[in-house]
């Protein structure tokens, strides 16, 4: 008979600080630089576009115009926010107008790439439906 020798996970969770797994404020640090990798990779694919640095100033607060949505309702905001503040979202519009040819089309991926990781950096998340302050990176208006 073979003997197992994977550890088991309740081993891993006693041992472990249980106040470091439980405090997510380590990670914040690395959250931000992860966001302005990404602002910078947005900033990247606009500027290749041969589009105006300027342009890219201006543009890059349109994604908040989602907040609208929550004129509606916080499910609907919170659905609407977290499409146009997605990551994917902006990948998925930027790859469509690569291989479409259009150029207005990356650049509004790239803008949404670049306000996804903007946000991120300044430590706002994803909403949850139950407030706009509710985020998957914490609640707004906390400490971070």
């Amino acid at each position: 008979m073979i003997q197992s020798t994977t550890i088991p996970t309740h081993d891993l969770l006693t041992t472990a600080n249980p106040t470091a797994i439980a405090d997510p404020t380590w990670i914040r640090p690395w959250l931000r630089a992860e966001g302005a990798a990404t602002l910078a990779a947005g900033l990247a694919g606009f500027l290749f576009l041969g589009l105006p640095w300027w342009a890219f100033l201006l543009l890059l607060i349109v994604p908040d115009i989602s907040m609208a949505g929550y004129l509606r309702g916080p499910r609907l905001g919170a659905i609407l926010y977290n499409v146009a503040h997605d990551l994917a979202t902006g990948v998925v519009v930027a790859g469509v107008g690569l291989a479409i040819g259009s150029v207005l089309l990356a650049a509004a991926g790239a803008i949404l790439v670049a306000h996804s990781g903007m946000d991120r950096m300044m430590g706002y998340g994803l909403k949850f439906p139950s407030s706009f302050k509710d985020t998957h990176l914490g609640r707004i208006g906390r400490s971070h």
